[in-house]
C-alpha cells in the first residue's frame, strides 16, 4: 500500500468569543492519496476551515492544533511562515470561491500566472512565457496570447475561474485544494470548470481535495466523501454509495436534494434532534 499524501489526525480549529473558546473544527481524521476526496455540509460546518487549517492560513486570534499534521511526509505542524511558504503553490495550491476577490486588477492575468510559477521556479523570460501560454491552453482558454494581456476585469466570471486554476496548477503542486470553485458560475459553465479541473488532477496525478455543499457535484466528481457537520466529520463513503449513507445528517442532506421527476409537495427539513444529542 502507498504512502498516504496527506494524514490529520485530531485537527482542531478554535476561536476565541465574548462567551469562551470555540472549536469551528472538532478532531477532523482522515487521510488522502493520490485520490479526489469530498468533503460537503452546510455552510459553517466547517470545511473551508479543514482546507485553510492544511495550509496554516488561519490567523491569530485562531489556533489550530492537531495530533498529526502531515503532508508527504512533512511535519507542517512545526513549519515556520517562511517554511510555509516554500510549500504553499509549489507542493500544495488552493483555488478560493470567487476569482473577483483573488485575482490582483492591476497586474495582467499573463503577469499573474507568472508570478505564480516564478515563486517557486527559476526560468527565462522565454521559458515563463511559454509555460504561461500552454497552461491557458491546457485550461481551455481559445486564445491565451489574448487573454495574458487582459486584465481580470476584462475576463468572465468563467474565464477567471479558469485562469485562478491555471495559476494554482502551473507550479505542478502534488495537492489541490478547490474550496467551493464553481459556486458564483452558472451551471453550464461550472462543468466545464470542474471537467477541466478533473483532466488535470487525473493526467498529472494529484491528490484533490474538492470542498462544495452540493452533494452533486461531489458524488459525480470524486472517489470518497466524508460529511461535516458542527466542525466534525459524521460519515465517510465512497462517492458511488452516498444514497446509502447511514447518519440521519447526510440521510437528511440526500433527502433535501431536488429530483428532475420530483413528486413531493415540501423538500423535507433536517430533524436535527435525531443527532444533536450524540
Amino acid at each position: 500500500m502507498s504512502t498516504p499524501l496527506l494524514e490529520i489526525e485530531n485537527l482542531r480549529v478554535t476561536f476565541p468569543t465574548p462567551r469562551g473558546e470555540i472549536d469551528v473544527v472538532r478532531g477532523v481524521s482522515f487521510t488522502l492519496g493520490r485520490e479526489r476526496l469530498g468533503i460537503v455540509g452546510e455552510s459553517g460546518s466547517g470545511k473551508s476551515m479543514t482546507g485553510r487549517s492544511i495550509l496554516k492560513l488561519i490567523r491569530a486570534p485562531g489556533r489550530v492544533s492537531a495530533d498529526r499534521l502531515s503532508f508527504d511526509g512533512i511535519d507542517l505542524r512545526n513549519r515556520s511562515e517562511r517554511q510555509m511558504r516554500a510549500i504553499r503553490g509549489a507542493r500544495i495550491s488552493m483555488v478560493m470561491q470567487d476569482p473577483k476577490f483573488s485575482l490582483n486588477p492591476v497586474m495582467t492575468i499573463g503577469e499573474q500566472i507568472a508570478e505564480a510559477l516564478l515563486t517557486h521556479k527559476r526560468l527565462s523570460r522565454r521559458e515563463v512565457g511559454q509555460r504561461v501560454l500552454a497552461m491557458l491552453e491546457s485550461v481551455r482558454i481559445a486564445d491565451p496570447e489574448r487573454v495574458a494581456n487582459l486584465y481580470p476585469h476584462e475576463v468572465s466570471g468563467g474565464m477567471g475561474q479558469r485562469v485562478m486554476i491555471a495559476m494554482m496548477l502551473i507550479p505542478e503542486p502534488d495537492l489541490l485544494i478547490a474550496d467551493e470553485p464553481t459556486s458564483a458560475l452558472d451551471v453550464s459553465v461550472q462543468a466545464q470548470v470542474l471537467d477541466i479541473i478533473d483532466e488535470l488532477v487525473k493526467r498529472k496525478g494529484m491528490g484533490l481535495i474538492f470542498i462544495s455543499h452540493d452533494l452533486n457535484l461531489v458524488s459525480s466528481y470524486c472517489d470518497r466523501i466524508l460529511v461535516m457537520n458542527t466542525g466534525q466529520v459524521v460519515e465517510e463513503c465512497r462517492a458511488g454509495e452516498l444514497q446509502n449513507a447511514t447518519h440521519p445528517y447526510t440521510r437528511g442532506l440526500v433527502a433535501s436534494i431536488p429530483r428532475l421527476n420530483e413528486t413531493r409537495d415540501e423538500l423535507p427539513v433536517l430533524d436535527r434532534s435525531a443527532w444533536a444529542s450524540k
